[in-house]
């Protein structure tokens, strides 16, 4: 499952999402028999190879997450449904950037008095996969922990001049790592650049932390999924170095800390008589994915046109990253068993199960695992651009991401209020001793890949049983995968697939009002924008609006670009995020977008949560 918290403190950016005329019987929709061809030994036999190290994490665009999607067309093969991507294949290819990688031309000099000394790169300092690839030159300041902040009563940018020179800051806040603080927010490195860039610097300049410069976190030159850069030059030197660079302007970096420590007090000043002159240079690099798709003609002569999509992601966190919440493991395998070997477990079942059955279903259904889900959604974000069938064809799509680890019999079903008869059809399906369910209405705003049709106006329903301690963590592990569970629910999705491409009504879509209020979004406000995250673009791009929204109310369309919200300027998705924490609902602000190549000035006024 996608998941913003560390990227944008959304854990990251975002975790956000007539009549249904069904006639149903109880006798015709309860699951009083439980389909006993959906196999348990099935569902863990492909959970416990897409969960093994053998596939390093599954990570998008590489050659393990290939093989994961090899292991997955080869299964569609044998339960012959048909090949319907590019060229009658299996696969549907598409491009993304996944990574950057330093170019031939980085240096940092420091010159003070007649003296000047060149910094290596990777030993002394490391730029920023964030940053903007430029070559800059100016005056050196020291600007703490460069936090600006008015709910903390702290700037410290107040009595120095940042415009024009090179700013160095401290990592973290005045209260170390606490998440719990009320400076935790202020701590990231996106935001204290946005800030920098803000006061018209040059460039930031990271302290490392750790003694050995190597082994600090912002050593690793990682791309954090966003495509626009931070506007300004950003990279880590080591304490070694800032030392140096400190005690020529006669200060000294223990003594400054230890200050800043005990009066939690700003201590900003120019570094007299030093110069820095620094060249960056970070080039993004593409990768190539692969959505898998097997298709399953329907019986009927007129339904068999429109499709019902069963989908889940097959890609995880390899390595760990950016998305990792064990960051000091990094390096270690994220095997993503529950998220979402699991959900992909459970579509070949279906998949099998479908297959061995296929004159109990009129509509046809397209089986789907996405790729880089975790990476902004982006393989069904392509899919929804390009499907194999129009989307007005597609009656509903139906997600499984996380079904793993069921506990006190509850399963939780996300895009309830996507179609008015989604509830009726759970809770007769659901009569007897089967599940606690928990509908969530909404779901849409960026959880998982249900998200990119709701947005194409497709009635979605998403199957979950729960965030918990090992997600997004190396402890991730099939061993910990309640399958007779799991087994269950996959049970209850094929009954209600099967009544969904059955049915000779195809359910009705309904938009739902505030759809992007999500479980655990963190902001105060609520504007109604969807972000299209597989966009490269400078600014943040709109897939859509909310119907009713703040956003539809000021005029603001799909498609547009918001290049300036409020004061500040809006260069990635993450300036878009820290503008949206400090906003204040119900104080009408100004949105700046692009539209057809024209800068078009909107006023806007958010609704407070």
């Amino acid at each position: 499952m996608k998941q913003y918290s560390r990227a944008i403190p959304i854990s990251f950016l975002a975790i956000i999402l007539t009549a249904l005329s069904i006639s149903l019987g109880a006798a015709t929709a309860r699951l009083d028999k439980k389909p006993s061809f959906i196999n348990a030994d099935d569902i863990f036999h492909h959970l416990k190879y897409l969960a093994s190290d053998e596939l390093k994490g599954r990570l998008a665009g590489s050659k393990e997450a290939e093989r994961a999607a090899s292991y997955i067309a080869n299964e569609f093969r044998r339960y012959r449904l048909k090949a319907v991507a590019d060229g009658n294949s299996y696969f549907q290819p598409f491009s993304f950037i996944a990574a950057v990688k330093l170019g031939n031309n980085n240096s940092l000099k420091i010159k003070s008095g007649n003296q000047e000394k060149e910094y290596r790169v990777k030993q002394d300092f490391m730029p920023l996969g964030f940053s903007s690839s430029t070559q800059v030159s100016g005056n050196a300041v020291f600007a703490g922990y460069g936090i600006s902040s008015s709910q903390n009563n702290i700037d410290d940018y107040a009595g120095i001049n940042a415009k024009g020179r090179v700013v160095m800051v401290l990592p973290g806040t005045f209260d170390g790592d606490n998440p719990h603080s009320t400076f935790s927010f202020y701590g990231q490195s996106r935001y204290k650049a946005m800030v920098a860039r803000e006061h018209g610097a040059a460039a930031i300049l990271f302290i490392a932390e750790e003694e050995d410069f190597k082994t600090d976190e912002l050593a690793r030159l990682e791309y954090d999924n966003s495509f626009g850069d931070s506007g300004i030059a950003a990279a880590a030197i080591s304490r070694q170095a800032a030392e140096q660079i400190l005690k020529a302007a006669g200060k000294d970096l223990n003594q400054i800390h230890m200050q800043l420590a005990h009066s939690k007090q700003s201590n900003s000043f120019e570094l007299s008589g030093v110069n820095v002159s620094a060249r960056i240079e970070v080039i993004k690099e593409s990768r190539s994915a692969n959505n898998v798709l097997g298709y399953l003609e329907g019986s009927d002569s007129q339904l068999k046109d429109e499709l019902v999509v069963i989908g889940a992601h097959y890609d995880h966190l390899g390595l760990g990253g950016p998305h990792s919440l064990a960051p000091k493991k990094f390096g270690e395998i994220h095997n993503g068993a529950d998220d979402n070997a699991s959900g992909t477990a459970g579509l070949l079942a279906l998949a099998r199960a479908f297959s061995d059955r296929r004159d109990e279903i009129k509509r046809s259904l397209l089986f789907i695992a996405f790729s880089a889900e975790e990476e902004g959604l982006l393989g069904s974000r392509h899919y929804v651009k390009n499907p194999v069938l129009p989307l007005d064809k597609t009656a509903a799509m139906i997600n499984m991401d996380m079904i793993g680890r069921q506990k006190n019999n509850v399963l939780i079903v996300g895009g309830t209020g996507s179609s008015p008869g989604w509830k009726q059809l759970l809770e007769k399906i659901n009569q007897g001793p089967q599940f606690q369910l928990k509908f969530e209405d909404g779901s849409f705003g960026g959880s998982s890949d249900h998200a990119s049709f709701y947005e194409a106006n497709v009635p979605i329903l998403f199957f979950f049983t729960g965030v918990h301690e090992d997600y997004h963590r190396p402890s991730d592990d099939y061993d910990k995968i309640n399958i007779q569970g799991q087994t269950r629910i996959v049970e209850f999705v094929y009954e209600v697939a099967r009544q969904v491409a059955s049915q000779q009504e195809r359910p009705a879509f309904t938009k739902i009002k505030g759809g992007e209020q999500q479980r655990g979004s963190g902001f105060r406000v609520y504007l109604g924008t969807v972000p299209d995250y597989a966009e490269q673009t400078e600014g943040v791009k709109l897939s859509g609006v909310r119907e009713g929204s703040p956003a539809e109310k000021a005029g603001i369309r799909g498609g547009d670009i918001i290049v300036k919200l409020g004061n500040r300027d809006i260069k990635n998705i993450y300036d878009y995020t820290y503008a949206l924490q400090e906003m204040k609902g119900g104080e009408e602000i100004e949105i700046v977008v692009m539209r057809d190549g024209q800068k078009l000035s909107l006023k806007i006024t958010p609704e407070k949560r």
